[in-house]
């Protein structure tokens, strides 16, 4: 398939290109993350003014991730069909508008609903930017790049995430997300002005329908590895991250004005950290250094979850570590999956991808809520198990990576 990038005549004059292009990716992706991410801080304040127990609030969480696996399961069906502009501006203004709508949502009921509806075109969204990168960045320079926009994960938690707390804190929960639907327009409209064509793979492109498209990516046993990777990945990371705000106001004490310090800390940190661990996969292999990162990972997993009552900088110490360990992880790990797959079909394996990721997360949450409950005094039970889930899930998501066999650019997947 032919590479936007590559037809450059040089390295020197493709850079400057590929750097905007890669950036502009990142905004969106910050935009639509923080609109995921920003749900998991303002746990709290959701129990306290909507009185929801756990369970309502997993749900809330998860009823984003499983519309987004099933949105992002339909468009595996047509995204190879046009070009990825324009596909990707067209889920983003309906991720505008999903969010415009959570922040105007009078009562629960109206907000699962505008987080359904989010989740819809969010799901495609990152499938989408996922798509581009894999497109326009060759397998040995693909783990920088991916850090490079995966760093709208610490981005979010650095900027959107305190400034979203403190729009929550000062005036209402609803403001977090008017104001992102706001950014988002400005970023929508540099994407239309940045963003090229791409739309190589469809010229040229067999229509399928859609049991050969099941059976071309479904009938490949190194991407069901990959899926499977991707799965027990997810399990590992979203059983544990949206009851940590809860959890440390409720069981730690941390006060819920000291949630934007912490949170800025880590994420501050990742933006860092994110690119040396992107580096290192592209120089020493995506395996050998995700499996290192899951490893040291194991450790902040444990404390968060089986954290007493300690000081704030314990707290904030430990959450850094899991900033940079957790998410670490996700750079190479998507590398990896976008390297099982031949260019002619890596829309639609990444639109099936992000349904099969989405659906991770979304069960992870729920799985999380069933497991935690409330006691009397307010504090969450079983966090504790909910952590050793997450190690085992870690473990078993290491020895999977190790199974993914990566296909060079232009050539077919192994049955």
């Amino acid at each position: 398939m032919s590479n936007p990038a590559a037809s450059s005549p040089s390295a020197a004059a493709r850079a400057p290109r590929e750097l905007l292009l890669l950036l502009t990716l990142a905004a969106m992706q910050f935009t639509h993350v923080l609109d995921f991410m920003i749900m998991m801080p303002l746990g709290p304040q959701f129990m306290r003014i909507l009185a929801l127990d756990p369970q309502h609030f997993a749900f809330l969480v998860s009823a984003y991730t499983f519309a987004a696996a099933a949105s992002g399961f339909v468009a595996a069906f047509w995204v190879d069909r046009f070009g990825r502009k324009r596909s990707l501006l067209t889920m983003y203004a309906g991720f505008i508008v999903a969010t415009g709508l959570c922040g105007l949502a009078p009562n629960y009921p109206m907000l699962l609903l505008a987080r359904i509806t989010a989740g819809v075109f969010g799901g495609i969204i990152g499938a989408l930017i996922m798509t581009i990168v894999a497109d326009v960045l060759p397998y040995a320079r693909r783990a920088r790049g991916t850090a490079l926009v995966a760093s709208a994960f610490s981005l979010a938690a650095v900027l959107g995430v305190p400034l979203g707390l403190w729009f929550a804190t000062q005036y209402s929960w609803r403001m977090p997300f008017l104001a992102l639907a706001g950014l988002s327009v400005a970023v929508g409209a540099i994407a239309w002005r940045v963003l090229p064509p791409l739309d190589a793979h469809v010229l040229g492109a067999t229509r399928r329908h859609p049991v050969a498209q099941l059976r071309a990516v479904f009938g490949v046993r190194n991407h069901l590895r990959s899926f499977a990777f991707i799965v027990v990945l997810m399990l590992s990371i979203f059983s544990v991250v949206p009851f940590i705000a809860p959890y440390y106001v409720a069981n730690v004490g941390i006060a819920e004005a000291d949630l934007p310090t912490i949170y800025f800390a880590g994420g501050l940190t990742t933006l860092f950290t994110a690119q040396v661990i992107g580096y290192l996969a592209d120089r020493f292999g995506k395996k050998r250094v995700f499996t290192v990162v899951a490893l040291l990972s194991l450790a902040p997993i444990l404390l968060i979850t089986h954290l007493p009552r300690v000081t704030l900088a314990w707290v904030t110490a430990t959450t850094v570590l899991s900033f940079v360990l957790v998410p670490g992880r996700v750079g190479p790990a998507m590398a990896l999956v976008t390297g099982s797959v031949s260019p002619r079909l890596r829309g639609s394996f990444m639109s099936f991808n992000a349904s099969v990721q989405q659906l991770g997360s979304g069960t992870a949450a729920f799985l999380a809520g069933l497991i935690i409950g409330r006691a009397a005094d307010g504090t969450l039970t079983n966090y504790g198990w909910v952590g050793w889930l997450s190690a085992a899930c870690t473990l078993v998501a290491i020895l999977l990576a190790w199974r993914i066999i990566v296909i060079p650019d232009g050539s077919h997947a192994p049955d």
